[in-house]
Parts: structure tokens; C-alpha cells; sequence
């Protein structure tokens, strides 16, 4: 039996499982049982072992058989900004066709109030309908003719209903805005409801009427719920476009309120093209690093550190300049003296080289191995670059966009690119530190068995099998990304992660054994029972 140094009677006990502490198993049978005191870890071993730890007073919990994992921790997700809206969005992660779309439509619109939005903004793609294709602003008439129904495919294409049109006051004489089109009928100039480019999205979205503080805050919450049930007790918030510090009130008014059940981790982003300088270093001036609780604490500098080094999908050409490269050298340095972790988007291996360039100068200067530098996507990055990432001590979070995204890179980069997108065998043969996430919840699916899926499997959406062999990981690797890679972003991993003493108890209950159900059944894992710090977070009644 594994236990803390000198352990008391435990306040929790959950017996009757199939316990996966993490890591690689160890000699002898596999734990069934754990015991928690004051919310953290004090034994783990077989039911018999657990038991000896038991007092008066102590909560014993049947697990039934089930499968014990640590609670999932999401490496890379844009959850504040999820959060705000979650209330009042429609979610086709699972939709299977588009006549099961459009029926969620038509039965939003029955209960919403008159002139009311409905929407679905991104965390799908139409290549997981069998019909391969986006609805028709003909067809979102028919099921919602008196809303505005707007409908977002992650970031590549949006479609609007006639209503929407009309209440974003978008008609055939209104002119594109800039990095956006509204797509017209090359015969008649009508538009077709079809939307590209972020300036368009942005340009839609903000004719859309903000949610009052309150109701922020409790969709966040509802946000945290949902996501608590399927298995997640951590998330690393990248940050991302368009998040000043106001946009974090909803989230601070929550932990405030001691409601936050989530253990969330804040990368800081600059809000304003030509302002990232000024934007981070008061971030930073005010706010010492890692500064927060165990519930809420930032984290970092990124994922947006300078506009200019964003390469956004990397299906474009893409470089950066060297203005934006001196920018990001002083960014980083700022950050790296002030013992500030930082965070980058890159997909493309020139933009790699360019941003590792920038990061060795500061190294010069002051070492970076230990400060938790990392790069998110990495996709196309080179066995060069992979060695100078590793030599820094910096890492990777993958995450699952091209699960549907490949088949739109491998055209943008040629046949059998995308066989080696990510280098995940090469990453960890390099030593480097890998977390895992989903770049949710526009760029792709929240789901986190979905990327875990797509990491084992090499898989996309649309059942195509792209990555090559050697690049896809055994489960148990995977969910060591998903777990304690993703708590060494924040300097956790010894604590997070896994379910050993002394760590906090956050872990997951699931509905299926994630080791031993066939491949296709890892997307539709729920957790059973989920707890964080000792306290459930979500429970379906299935074990007591």
C-alpha cells in the first residue's frame, strides 16, 4: 500500500475500483482503493489495506467496479471566454447529421423568447455529418424563420438565417469588413447567409446582445458543470484574442463567490494589435507570477503574445516579420525575468524557427530551462526545431484540431504531411514535455476523450486514419498528457495529476474502462463520478 508519511484515520474512502494512479504501474496487483483526509491523497492500495485507515466518522464510497483515473486537466482551452455565452449556445460536438442539427434549431426556437439569438459558435465541423456540408441559410429559415439563428464551423465558415441578417443589419449593399466576406450569388449579388474570416464573425457576434455580469457568471458555472461530467477537475486557459482583464470579472466573481469548482490556471494574452508590450508588462507588474489559490491561479504569459507571430491554422502562407520577432524577444525576456512561464501558438515550422530563435537570445541571457516555456500546436515543427525546443527545456501542449481539420491540412501541405502532424514520437524520444488539450470551445470539440481518441488513434472526424503509426500514443501516455503533463504547465505535476498521498484528491469515476473498451468507445466515456479536492463536483448517482 502506498500512504503518507505517518497517516491518521481518513475523513473519505472509495473502494471497490480499478484505480490508475498515473504513470507507469508499478509491481503487483492494480489498487482498487483510495483514501482521502482534508482533500488530498492519503493511501492508495486494495480495499483491505484502505479499510485499516477507516475512523468513526469516515464516508465510505462504493465504486462498484469502476474505473478510477485523476481528474482530467485540459491544456489548452479558451474557457473564460466559453463561459460567458455557454447559457445560450447549441453544441453539435455529437451531432451526427444535419437533419439531427437543424432539429436542435427548430427546437431552440420553440422555447426562446421572441427576437431572441440562437446560435452554435464553433466546436464542430461539417465534415462529421454524413451529409459532409453546413446548413443553408434556406434551411435555417425553415426551422427558425422568426430568430436570428447565426451558426459558426469552427473558424472557417459561418452561415446566417435571413432573420440574422436583418438584426446584424447585413444586406447586399453592406460592404466586407476587413479579414472577413459575406459571400454573395455570383448571378443576382443576394447574399447566400454564408460568412468568412474573423472580421465577419466579429462583425456578426458583436451585433448580438451581451449577457448582463450575472448571467456570465452562471453560465460559466453551468459551463463548469458540464465539463466536471465529463471527467475534467482543471483547465489551462489559454487566454486568446480579445481578452482584457474585464473580460475575467465573471470568473473572479464566481471564485469570490466560493463557487468555483474547477481548478483553473490563467495564461494572459495582450487584447490589442500594437499594444502587447505595454498590455503584458502591466499584467505581469501587477500580478506576481503564479499568483492565486489552488482553485484559481495565473499561470503564464500567452497564448496571444504578439499578433504578429500568430499563424493562426497555418493553412496560409505566413511569416514573422522582424519587428514582430523584436517584440517578442522583449515580451519574452520581460516575462523570463520576471520567472513568468509563456505560452506561444505556432503551428507552422517557420514561425517555430523564428519564435525559438527569439527564445535562445533571452536563454543567452537568462536560462529558460525550468521557467516552463511551452509551444501550443506544434504541428509542423522539424526534427532541428524539436531538438532546439528540447535543449531550452521548454514543451508542447498538443491538442485535437486537426481531428478535424486534417484532411484541410494535408491539402494546404501537401500528400502525407499530415502523417507526421504532430511529431509525437519524436517529442517524446527528445524528452520533451508534452500536456494535452482541446482548444476549445470554437477551434474544436471540449470534449477531452475526443483528443484523447485522436492522440491514440491518429483519427479524423471524418474516419479518415492520417498519422502515421509510430505517432500515435498507448492510452496510458495519453492520459499522462492529460493529466500531470497538463499540471506542469503551472508547476504542478507533483500534486495534480496523479492519484498518489499527498496529491489532491481530484479525480474521475467513469463510465467505461478506459484501458479495455475498444478504440471507437473512447469518445463517448463520461465520468460517473467526479471529485475535487475531496468535494464531488458532479456525480450521476451511479456509485455511492
Amino acid at each position: 500500500m502506498s500512504t503518507s508519511p505517518g497517516p491518521a484515520h481518513a475523513d473519505q474512502f472509495f473502494l471497490n475500483g480499478l484505480v490508475w494512479t498515473g504513470g507507469e504501474r508499478g509491481p503487483g496487483p492494480e489498487p482498487t482503493a483510495l483514501a482521502v483526509r482534508d482533500g488530498r491523497i492519503v493511501a492508495c492500495g486494495s480495499d483491505a489495506e484502505i479499510r485499516e485507515l477507516a475512523g468513526g466518522r469516515s464516508t465510505i464510497v462504493d465504486l462498484r467496479g469502476r474505473r478510477v483515473v485523476p481528474g482530467l486537466i485540459d491544456g489548452h482551452m479558451h474557457a473564460v471566454r466559453g463561459g460567458a455565452t455557454w447559457e445560450s449556445e447549441l453544441r453539435w460536438t455529437d451531432v451526427p447529421d444535419l437533419r439531427t442539427a437543424l432539429a436542435t434549431i427548430h427546437g431552440a426556437a420553440e422555447t426562446a423568447r421572441p427576437g431572441e439569438w440562437i446560435r452554435v459558435v464553433g466546436g464542430w465541423h461539417p465534415c462529421q455529418f454524413a451529409e459532409s456540408r453546413e446548413p443553408t441559410r434556406a434551411e435555417l429559415d425553415a426551422v427558425a424563420p422568426d430568430h436570428p439563428v447565426y451558426v459558426q464551423a469552427l473558424y472557417e465558415v459561418a452561415v446566417l438565417n435571413s432573420a440574422a441578417l436583418r438584426a446584424a443589419g447585413i444586406d447586399a449593399t453592406t460592404s466586407d469588413p476587413p479579414g472577413g466576406h459575406f459571400e454573395r450569388d455570383p448571378m443576382t449579388g443576394e447574399l447566400t447567409g454564408r460568412a468568412f474570416g474573423m472580421g465577419a464573425f466579429n462583425r456578426i457576434l458583436g451585433a448580438i446582445p451581451p449577457a448582463t455580469p450575472d448571467r456570465e457568471k452562471r453560465s460559466t458555472a453551468a459551463m463548469l458543470a458540464d465539463l466536471h461530467a465529463l471527467g475534467l477537475t482543471g483547465i489551462v486557459d489559454a487566454g486568446g484574442f480579445g481578452m482584457p482583464p474585464e473580460r475575467y470579472e465573471s470568473l473572479f466573481a464566481l471564485w469570490r463567490d466560493g463557487g468555483l469548482s474547477m481548478r483553473m490556471r490563467l495564461f494572459l494574452s495582450a487584447a490589442d494589435p500594437g499594444q502587447e508590450y505595454r498590455q503584458l508588462e502591466e499584467w505581469m507588474r501587477h500580478t506576481p507570477p503564479r499568483f492565486g489559490d489552488p482553485m484559481l491561479r495565473f499561470a503564464g504569459i500567452g497564448e496571444v503574445v504578439h499578433y504578429g507571430c500568430h499563424d493562426f491554422e497555418g493553412l496560409e502562407e505566413f511569416s514573422i516579420s522582424d519587428d514582430a520577432a523584436k517584440e517578442l524577444y522583449r515580451i519574452s525576456y520581460r516575462a523570463a525575468e520576471q520567472g513568468w512561464p509563456v505560452n506561444i501558438h505556432a503551428v507552422l515550422d517557420e514561425s517555430i524557427d523564428r519564435i525559438l530563435t527569439c527564445w535562445e537570445m533571452v536563454n543567452e541571457r537568462i536560462p529558460l530551462r525550468g521557467l516552463r516555456f511551452s509551444l501550443s500546436h506544434a504541428d509542423r515543427i522539424s526534427p532541428g526545431n524539436l531538438r532546439r525546443l528540447a535543449a531550452l527545456g521548454a514543451g508542447v501542449v498538443l491538442d485535437d484540431h486537426q481531428v478535424f481539420k486534417a484532411g484541410f491540412s494535408e491539402a494546404a501541405w501537401g500528400d502525407g504531411a499530415i502523417a507526421e502532424a504532430p511529431r509525437i514520437a519524436d517529442m517524446i524520444a527528445a524528452g520533451i514535455p508534452l500536456a494535452a488539450g482541446t482548444d476549445a470551445t470554437r477551434a474544436s470539440s471540449h470534449n477531452p476523450w475526443l483528443s484523447l481518441w485522436w492522440l491514440i488513434t491518429g483519427n479524423s472526424a471524418d474516419g479518415v486514419p492520417r498519422r502515421a503509426a509510430r505517432h500515435r500514443m498507448a492510452r496510458g501516455r495519453a492520459l499522462e498528457c492529460y493529466t500531470a503533463g497538463s499540471a506542469w504547465l503551472s508547476f504542478e505535476e507533483t500534486s495534480r495529476g496523479r492519484l498518489r498521498p499527498g496529491a489532491y484528491a481530484d479525480f474521475a469515476v467513469l463510465s467505461e474502462d478506459y484501458f479495455a473498451v475498444p478504440e471507437d468507445r473512447i469518445p463517448w466515456i463520461r465520468s460517473e463520478l467526479t471529485v475535487v479536492g475531496g468535494e464531488i463536483a458532479h456525480t450521476t448517482g451511479t456509485v455511492a
